[in-house]
């Protein structure tokens, strides 16, 4: 197979429980594979040399855009793929990658990302989130110690990002809760220093009720998230729109029901994705207004992005299914159980991907 210009860029470390696989999945696909060790004391860069086209070492200084930033140094093509080691690519249609190349060569792309996640009650679920990880780096570099984003450094062709062809699967999510307690915390110790730099941060505020969230810290989180918000940062910017439906959910979860609604109305003119309609649709059936959130499920489940909802594409039929069937519309219910059954099915395979 004849080379591919993407190099493909892996930051690692005592990732030898999901290195191998990922980089076995990148194989067949022709790219330059390039994996920037961190400081591993385990088995990683002996397992990545098997199957990179280079492995490098970076000392660790606390900084992950930083060793991003090394390692896109060192490929040799200007497109990037930036992936962690326990992302395991399924699919790439590879010749409608080129054509978006092509087509947009001074913009980022998008992989939908697929979070494998334990509940609370050890079941797994999954999660969907967009995730800009394709770039060139002429045009874009990584910013933030921690949360690392893209950035343009130079005039771009115009805001957001193309979608690429590609399914990523993630497993670093699918974590005992002590583990994800360890995770989280490493987490929110890195955003707390950063935070004593820049106080009013939305984008880390955001990322530490995140954090909280999943720890859950379900009123620190809400503080976060309304100091987050407090800043009025642009409804553009993706991970605003995440900021409002994840306080809105958070809210919930405090017992502010009213206050969640009143939140997805203010927002709701300006915000349009799946995942914004069904949290809108969430608070009308939390705060007893079941006609309104089944107005607001059926509209969710006819957006082109509502397989982003992930597991609770599952909970919109369900919860369309129960509110037809307490009007007494068995008919219009039955119309979603195939719909339903088929996400199930879904769900299976990706826990098995």
């Amino acid at each position: 197979m004849s080379k591919v210009p993407i190099s493909v860029c892996i930051i690692a470390k005592n990732e030898e429980k999901h290195i191998e696989e990922c980089l076995k999945r990148l194989l067949p696909y022709g790219f330059e594979i390039i994996v920037t060790d961190t400081g591993s004391v385990d088995r990683t860069k002996e397992l990545a040399e098997k199957y990179a086209d280079k492995v490098l070492d970076f000392a660790w200084v606390d900084d992950f855009s930083a060793a991003r930033n090394f390692c896109a140094g060192q490929a040799s093509n200007n497109w990037i793929l930036s992936l962690d080691c326990d992302e395991y690519v399924t699919s790439i249609a590879v010749p409608q990658v080129r054509i978006l190349m092509q087509k947009f060569p001074r913009m980022a792309g998008m992989i939908k990302l697929k979070n494998l996640v334990f509940d609370r009650n050890g079941r797994e679920n999954y999660a969907v989130d967009d995730v800009v990880r394709f770039y060139n780096k002429n045009f874009f570099t990584y910013e933030n110690a921690i949360h690392e984003q893209l950035v343009a450094t130079g005039k771009v062709e115009k805001k957001g990002a193309f979608v690429l062809p590609m399914e990523v699967v993630h497993h670093g999510y699918a974590l005992s809760p002590e583990e994800m307690e360890i995770k989280q915390r490493r987490n929110l110790d890195m955003l707390y220093k950063h935070l004593e730099k820049n106080p009013e941060d939305p984008y880390i505020l955001f990322q530490m009720g995140q954090s909280e969230y999943i720890l859950g810290n379900y009123e620190k989180s809400v503080d976060c998230y309304e100091r987050a918000l407090a800043s009025d940062p642009s409804i553009e910017l993706l991970y605003v729109q995440t900021l409002v439906t994840s306080l809105a959910t958070a809210y919930a979860k405090v017992y502010r029901d009213e206050d969640a609604l009143a939140l997805m109305n203010k927002y709701a003119d300006r915000c349009k994705t799946a995942k914004f309609v069904f949290t809108h649709a969430m608070a009308y059936y939390d705060n007893d207004q079941p006609l309104k959130a089944l107005l607001l499920y059926l509209k969710t489940v006819t957006l082109p992005d509502a397989e982003t909802l992930g597991e609770n594409l599952i909970d919109c039929y369900e919860n369309i299914i129960n509110i037809y069937r307490k009007m007494g519309e068995e008919e219009m219910a039955n119309m979603f159980v195939d719909k339903l059954a088929a996400c199930r099915v879904e769900k299976e395979r990706i826990l098995n991907s």
